[in-house]
């Protein structure tokens, strides 16, 4: 054999066309595999073929001992040999699985037994080999599938870790004023613990964001998220989303279904606008969330669930309860955590915080030179409603950053296209002391705080102002 042209790691005859699928990927880390046989001739004919692949790294082992010594290394793949003078294949397999049950331990014997092979497989082993000609072609397309699931695995691992780097609750949403800090404290505390969580705001302030970086902060991190919008599917569907079905169950039911629930095991499910959700459906959801089990719809079987709760409405959930929109029984099981988001206009300088943000993603995403805003462009930003909140922000910086000229955002360039208009402020149908805190409160803002000179643009006496301020009504920024 060439061993000499195996050490320089180029693949040749048969085994070039498994080579090229490696060749394309991404650079990775060597993936390490142990070969133990306790025939060194044996050994060194499986070291010299999977070497063939240069990101393989191999070390060869002549006893169950040895190998399991070895075990720092870190191994991501071993082959064993299944008759072997200090231990049988059997008991090395048990030892190795006790250490890293996900590590593939690929068994090769002389031994044809069928009994045997399947025993070896049910305890654990990745696959069964036996020793003859075929053996060198078996293993090399054992391994590539091994690496194949190994590599799928560090990119899911990759993508948790980028998830909860992205889902920090500062880079998650921006912000620093005191109602978005009260809100951070609020999911800190929802993060400790796996207690359901209720979301509410006005559309647009990242209800979804909040329930997401709740979720990818908390011990569930690695298993799913799944979002569902309530208000977004037929209601004649709900049922069957939510909880799965089995085949056959109704029309068009062809096989069976996984509901998000089921979808969800070990996770957490986001159930948003769940005030949409129809009162009959509400009857099962809240028998769900009491057995913590489900049964697909035109099944029998009962699956026991583990799944964290998190909802969130625009709606006011007290005042549905009390108008029968909404059962009670069933608020009380999901109020859980009570998290309210402020809405954008009482958020003071976050909007330019946030319009700095929305503007310098829209620059890199679009590969365009940086930008800035200038005075009066961020008085305009501070100065407006906001009703569609921070989901109408970006929508209006993305547009500036189109507009703008000589890479500088101009009060020219800010364009506001609310379609609720002053409705949207009426609509929240407030006590009038409470929309007197708020016109004091978007004055004060404006113009930094200074009581004396708001009271005289509002016509009302500046201890009016104070009041509010002492009783916390208003809390300046």
């Amino acid at each position: 054999m060439d061993f000499e042209h195996r050490r320089k790691g180029k693949p040749i005859g048969e085994y070039s066309v498994f080579w090229n699928r490696f060749k394309y990927r991404d650079p990775m880390e060597d993936f390490r595999i142990f070969i133990v046989d306790d025939d060194p001739w044996y050994s060194q004919i499986l070291e010299y073929h999977l070497s063939l692949n240069p990101e393989f790294q191999i070390d060869c082992f002549n006893s169950g001992k040895e190998c399991i010594s070895n075990l720092h290394l870190n191994p991501d793949l071993i082959t064993i040999d299944y008759s072997m003078d200090d231990m049988s294949g059997g008991e090395l397999l048990k030892k190795l699985l006790q250490w890293g049950p996900d590590v593939p331990i690929i068994v090769i014997s002389g031994q044809e037994e069928v009994s045997v092979a399947l025993s070896l497989l049910k305890e654990g082993a990745y696959d069964y080999l036996i020793k003859d000609d075929s053996t060198k072609d078996l293993l090399w397309n054992a391994v590539v599938r091994a690496r194949e699931t190994h590599s799928l695995k560090k990119e899911v691992e990759q993508l948790h870790e980028q998830l909860e780097k992205k889902f920090t609750f500062e880079k998650s949403i921006i912000g620093q004023s005191q109602p978005i800090k009260k809100t951070f404290k609020m999911m800190e505390k929802a993060c400790k613990t796996s207690i359901n969580v209720s979301i509410t705001g006005e559309t647009g302030t990242g209800k979804e964001l909040v329930a997401k970086a709740i979720h990818y902060n908390s011990r569930r991190r690695k298993k799913p998220f799944v979002p569902v919008n309530m208000a977004a599917i037929p209601r004649e569907l709900v049922e069957s989303e939510l909880f799965g079905h089995e085949k056959g169950a109704f029309t068009g039911a062809v096989a069976r279904k996984k509901g998000k629930f089921e979808e969800a095991q070990g996770g957490t499910i986001f159930l948003d606008e769940i005030a949409e959700l129809d009162l009959n459906l509400q009857t099962k959801l809240l028998r769900v969330l009491q057995e913590r089990e489900v049964v697909r719809v035109g099944g029998n079987e009962t699956i026991k669930l583990n799944v964290r709760v998190i909802v969130a409405t625009h709606k006011d959930l007290k005042n549905e309860v009390q108008e029968g929109a909404f059962r009670e029984d069933l608020f009380y099981r999901l109020i859980g955590l009570p998290i309210s988001l402020p809405p954008l206009r009482e958020r003071g300088q976050d909007i330019l915080l946030l319009a700095h943000h929305f503007a310098d993603s829209f620059v890199r995403e679009n590969k365009l030179e940086k930008l800035k805003l200038n005075d009066e462009a961020k008085d305009k930003l501070l100065s407006y409603n906001y009703p569609g909140n921070v989901r109408e922000l970006k929508a209006v910086i993305d547009l500036a950053v189109v507009l703008c000229e000589d890479n500088l955002i101009s009060m020219e360039d800010i364009n506001f296209t609310a379609v609720k208009g002053d409705k949207a402020f009426l609509s929240q149908e407030k006590s009038l002391r409470e929309y007197s805190c708020e016109i004091v409160k978007f004055f004060l803002k404006k113009y930094n705080n200074d009581v004396v000179g708001v009271a005289k643009r509002l016509n009302v006496g500046k201890s009016t102002i104070y009041k509010m301020i002492q009783d916390k009504e208003i809390i300046l920024e």
